[in-house]
């Protein structure tokens, strides 16, 4: 099985990587089968485990190598991972301004981006896919950058931070259809919506992937640019709606958990 998975396209390698993290998505979506509502504070520690994550996951699997891979260039190697981190944190912001969202806690009248008549359900899963896009092109360019043959890119290290990545997503999911059940949405609809906010991390990761592959140049930058736009999600979101109802102890210690976990799984496995 690991050899059939070693002698795919990087492409079709993050495809399936970021199918993975859709998947999980949807378990966590599936909660609403069984709970129409989650105790606050495990869904702060859930939160702040999967900031946690993140924030680990933008060091160790793509600053980290990226630092690494623009010592061959004739430029000083700290360039390429700040500029790139800079971009995708600038990328986000853009995003964050333009599409209709609404914060997991917050009233429709706090809603973000262009206004909109949209319903308040819709908004709240905007908010999730909002930042499922540079989780899963943080998966795909780690894929493509295995083509680039360099040995800071290796498939273990790639999987690792699909497997963060995942674990991350299963509370997401549940963050997104257990809230629209307490509003009212039935049990089919809700995990409709939850696991749909996962869907656009295979198409962020395929195009990751692809884009670094056809211009390997930018390997670095991509890398940087995924670690930006992952912290900004983090500090802008994720972050603020862990500590929304006071639970600063339960969301740090999720934090902690969660940035131990990738750590762990990408420097035993990366």
């Amino acid at each position: 099985m690991i050899q059939w998975f070693e002698n795919l396209h990087p492409v079709l390698q993050a495809l399936l990587a970021t199918g993975f993290t859709w998947f999980v998505t949807a378990l966590g979506a599936g909660l609403v089968f069984f709970f129409k509502s989650i105790n606050r504070k495990v869904l702060d520690g859930m939160l702040g485990f999967a900031a946690g994550v993140m924030i680990a996951a933008s060091f160790w699997s793509l600053l980290s190598p990226a630092i690494e891979m623009a010592e061959g260039f004739s430029i000083p190697s700290w360039i390429p991972a700040t500029v790139g981190f800079l971009l995708g944190g600038a990328f986000l912001w853009l995003i964050d301004k333009v599409l209709p969202h609404l914060h997991l806690g917050f009233p429709i009248e706090e809603a973000e981006g262009v206004k909109t008549s949209w319903h308040r359900s819709i908004l709240l899963v905007l908010a999730i896919t909002l930042h499922n896009i540079p989780e899963g092109l943080a998966v795909g360019v780690a894929f493509g950058a295995i083509a680039a043959d360099l040995p800071s890119a290796t498939l273990a290290g790639a999987v690792a931070l699909a497997l963060g990545i995942g674990i991350q997503n299963f509370p997401e999911g549940a963050a997104v259809s257990v809230p629209l059940r307490r509003e009212g949405m039935s049990r089919l609809k809700s995990f409709w919506f939850g696991q749909l906010s996962g869907l656009v991390e295979p198409v962020a990761g395929v195009l990751g992937a692809a884009a670094v592959i056809l211009m390997r140049p930018i390997l670095p930058y991509a890398l940087a640019f995924a670690a930006g736009a992952m912290i900004f999600v983090v500090v802008e979101e994720l972050i603020p709606e862990s500590q929304l109802e006071k639970n600063t102890d339960v969301a740090t210690v999720g934090a902690m958990l969660g940035f131990a976990v990738m750590m762990t799984l990408d420097v035993a496995l990366g």
